[in-house]
């Protein structure tokens, strides 16, 4: 199975920026902790952060054209964009949505994210180990498909 975690605005500062909200794990411990587990889960796990909405754009078209799943931390870009949202309805595979910290417990215009509505999940206020469980959810997605398939097939 393929995902791609993809992340937005000012997520490549993981680890320098407000510490006390998003933890001190940098961006290259998260892009590790990303591949090592999705390693051991067999997955084919794509990384990539972004602070270029049209650059985040084009990754989603991708994976929608491939079918693949996503993790999705839109940054910022939850609140507001509703080209992000768009690229992310066009997806055929499973969206998870990402934040680091609890959106809900933040300035009142974080609490709504616009891409939300059109995610198979959204996990939010776990740090980066919220990337973990995604990863361990989609394994687990895929799995329950495979069973189902096998069943079609030997019924």
């Amino acid at each position: 199975m393929k995902v791609h975690v993809l992340n937005g605005p000012n997520l490549g500062r993981l680890g320098t920026r407000q510490v006390d909200v998003y933890g001190v794990t940098s961006y290259a411990d998260l892009v590790e902790l990303c591949e090592t587990t999705g390693r051991e889960l067999g997955l084919d796990v794509i990384v990539r952060q972004t602070d270029a909405e049209h650059e985040l754009l084009g990754w989603l078209h991708a994976a929608a054209d491939e079918g693949a799943a996503v993790i999705l931390n839109p940054a910022a870009w939850s609140h507001y964009s509703i080209a992000v949202r768009d690229a992310c309805a066009m997806l055929r595979g499973p969206l998870v949505e990402v934040h680091i910290s609890n959106i809900h417990a933040r300035e009142e215009f974080r609490h709504h994210s616009v891409v939300s509505a059109v995610a198979t999940g959204v996990i939010c206020g776990l740090g980066v180990d919220g990337y973990r469980l995604a990863l361990h959810h989609l394994h687990h997605l895929h799995h329950l498909h495979h069973l189902a398939n096998r069943r079609d097939h030997s019924a």
